[in-house]
């Protein structure tokens, strides 16, 4: 495949790896999700790799640790001091966005993820865009076999086709997550269990799994996601608070237009104080050299010299 480099008046110096090979979307490809691939890398030069800051929980909510369902499912990623960090797939715009949070631990790992679901965005979260359709009352009634059998509400349907779709994605892309779980039925006699390739086309062009919203970050930030742009180029900038760029990177994702791959890039930025920015994530346009499908996260960024 022919692969086109954004100009270099838009696009800094940096060291790229290019991955090899394409792939289409899977299940379990974004966030712990089992059947992950390694994204590829792209450093600044001069910069060293790093490492996301700490998940925060920006909601503040803090469910009861003791509400253990039915069979709870095993899973989450481990943070210290007796934390579990979960992510859950909101809505922007029609499409499914990611966030996380980090919470105490619990073995009810599938009714935590559930429950937070459910309560929705933070206000920081809302600012952006990002809603939930999802209410609450959800339970897990049963896990084999690597499916989850849902008790859902009344009204799981409601809304009309388009949104009970997107309710529905928000739960089998939440859910999936966890090593126990691939497919979700959302009901006892469901025969056709949902998995995360079934509402693949919801995701947008852009997903940044990290940094998330509220989250503390050095420098280099760690850029994660997928994407489906093209030539798989995926442009990074930090800006300060006052909308200056004070870094920039690029990478190349794991797969090319037609097909979604997995990208991960290193941003190394400067600024002489504390305080908050934004990560923007997005596609450099091959018609107009514009900035598209524009994925912005609020941060707090540490001053870096």
């Amino acid at each position: 495949m022919r692969r086109v480099i954004p100009p270099l008046a838009a696009l800094p110096f940096v060291a790229l790896l290019l991955p090899a090979g394409c792939a289409p979307v899977r299940t379990g490809n974004l966030g712990p999700a089992p059947g992950g691939s390694s994204p590829a890398t792209a450093t600044p030069t001069g910069a060293a790799p790093g490492t996301p800051a700490p998940a925060t929980s920006p909601g503040g909510r803090t469910p009861s640790p003791s509400a253990v369902p039915t069979a709870p499912a095993s899973g989450g990623t481990p943070s210290p001091e007796g934390t579990v960090t979960v992510q859950l797939w909101f809505t922007r715009d029609g499409r499914l966005v990611p966030t996380r949070r980090t919470l105490p631990a619990t073995l009810a790992t599938s009714r935590l993820a559930l429950t937070e679901l459910a309560a929705g965005p933070s206000p920081a979260e809302t600012a952006t865009g990002m809603a939930t359709l999802v209410p609450p009352g959800w339970q897990v009634t049963r896990i084999a076999n690597g499916v989850a059998t849902l008790a859902a509400p009344a009204g799981l349907d409601g809304g009309g086709a388009t949104s009970a779709r997107l309710r529905r994605a928000q739960v089998v892309w939440t859910l999936t997550q966890f090593p126990t779980v691939r497919r979700v039925a959302f009901a006892a006699d469901d025969a056709t269990p949902s998995g995360r390739d079934d509402y693949a086309d919801l995701l947008p062009p852009i997903v940044v799994t990290a940094p998330a919203v509220g989250d503390r970050i050095t420098s280099p930030v760690t850029v994660t996601g997928t994407a489906a742009v093209f030539e798989a180029t995926v442009s990074v900038r930090v800006l300060d608070a006052a909308g200056r760029e004070i870094g920039t990177a690029f990478t190349l994702a794991a797969c090319g237009s037609g097909c979604r791959g997995d990208y991960r890039v290193h941003v190394g930025y400067r600024r002489a104080t504390a305080g908050p920015g934004t990560v923007e994530v997005y596609e450099v346009s091959a018609r107009d050299g514009s900035r598209v499908h524009v994925v912005a996260i609020p941060v707090v960024m540490a001053a870096a010299g």
